[in-house]
C-alpha cells in the first residue's frame, strides 16, 4: 500500500494528482507528446506505474485530464485580466495577449493537436475544452459589430481564424525566432484591420513597434 504523505486521503489523492500533472508538463517540455510514456509519468512524478493506473488508465485520458487543467486555468485568467468598460478593438488585443502568453507559459501542443495525435474520440473531447475560450472571443467580435467598431462578418468564423493565426505563431516563438511584443502587435494589427478598424485608431492601441530582432544579436 502507498505511503500516505498528507491528513487525509483525498489531501493525498489531490498532491498526487498535482505531482502527476507537474510530471506531464515538464516532459511535454522536454520530449515532447509522442516520446511521453507512462512508465516516463509514473518515474518524473515518484509513483509506481501501479499508481498511476489508478489515477488515469492511459495515456489519452491522462493528456486529456492534462490539457482540461490548463485550459481551465487559461480560462480563469481571462475572467481577472480581460478589462471592461474598454472598447471591443482593446478587449481583442488584451484577448490575443493572453494567447500569445499562453503559449510562452506552456509551450507544449495545443488541445487540437493533443487531440489530433491521440485519436477521434480525444480530440471530440479535448475541443470541448477549446469551446469556452472561441465563445469569449466570439463575443468580444459580437459587441465590437453591435457597437459599430467592426464591419459585419461571421464572428463565429473570424474568431476561428484568429485562434488559428494566434496558433500559426506557436513555433516561431516558442523557438525564439519571434517575440511576444512584435507577435501580438502582427496578430493584433492583423485582424483588426481585416475588422475594418482604422489606423490611427490602432495606434491608439497597441504600443509602439518594437525593433525587429534577429537570431543571433545580442
Amino acid at each position: 500500500m502507498p505511503k500516505i504523505t498528507a491528513p487525509t486521503i483525498a489531501a493525498h489523492r489531490a498532491r498526487t494528482r498535482e505531482s502527476i500533472m507537474d510530471a506531464v508538463d515538464e516532459l511535454i517540455r522536454s520530449q515532447g507528446i509522442d516520446r511521453v510514456s507512462m512508465t516516463d509519468v509514473a518515474n518524473a512524478a515518484g509513483i509506481t506505474r501501479t499508481a498511476l493506473y489508478n489515477y488515469f488508465p492511459d495515456k489519452p485520458a491522462l493528456l486529456l485530464a492534462f490539457t482540461e487543467q490548463v485550459s481551465a486555468a487559461f480560462m480563469e485568467r481571462y475572467k481577472r485580466e480581460l478589462p471592461s468598460g474598454v472598447s471591443a478593438a482593446r478587449r481583442l488585443s488584451a484577448f490575443v495577449r493572453l494567447q500569445l502568453e499562453g503559449i510562452v507559459a506552456h509551450p507544449h501542443p495545443p488541445a487540437a493537436e493533443l487531440g489530433a495525435s491521440l485519436g477521434p474520440d480525444a480530440y471530440q473531447a479535448l475541443a470541448a475544452h477549446v469551446a469556452p475560450m472561441q465563445r469569449l472571443l466570439t463575443e468580444i467580435l459580437e459587441d465590437g459589430t453591435a457597437s459599430g467598431e467592426f464591419d459585419r462578418l461571421p464572428c463565429e468564423r473570424v474568431a476561428s481564424l484568429t485562434l488559428s493565426m494566434v496558433g500559426s505563431q506557436r513555433l516561431p516563438m516558442v523557438s525564439g525566432e519571434v517575440g511576444l511584443e512584435e507577435t501580438h502587435a502582427l496578430v493584433t494589427r492583423f485582424v483588426l484591420r481585416a475588422l475594418g478598424v482604422a489606423a490611427e485608431t490602432l495606434d491608439t492601441i497597441l504600443p509602439e513597434k518594437p525593433p525587429r530582432t534577429t537570431l543571433g544579436e545580442d
